[in-house]
């Protein structure tokens, strides 16, 4: 399991220009999710990086080896937002992706193959 699931990155400046105090919060974050040990081999990739530039090697190690997979984002709030409420947000996409992560899986029939008579099932669970 990651030692971290969400990363605040930073605070970044609202596109659009709105009056005063009344312009939105937008938060980039990175979000860890743990992958099914048979489907990691589809996330592994030597070569990985990681938007969050402290990073631990071993942290480092779980991206490229698979066992974990990172999505970054940006979150908009309202101005008045607490600290809390956006904990709650990004706990909540959090959640969000480790189910996706968790049930989405492109690869259940990956390597089934016909020989020219017969099917073999393959897919990673």
């Amino acid at each position: 399991m990651a030692t971290k699931n969400i990363i605040v990155l930073e605070r970044q400046l609202a596109q659009e220009t709105q009056i005063g105090d009344q312009a939105p919060q937008i938060w980039r974050y990175a979000l860890w999710a743990d992958v099914p040990v048979a489907r990691r081999v589809f996330y592994a990739d030597p070569a990985k990086t990681s938007a969050f530039k402290t990073i631990s090697a071993g942290e480092l190690a779980s991206l490229r080896d698979g066992s974990v997979v990172e999505r970054v984002s940006n979150l908009r709030i309202d101005k008045g937002a607490t600290i809390p409420q956006l904990q709650t947000k990004l706990e909540i996409e959090w959640t969000f992706f480790q189910n996706e992560i968790t049930t989405f899986n492109p690869w259940n029939r990956y390597g089934t193959f016909w020989d020219g008579v017969t099917w073999t099932p393959g897919g990673a669970s």
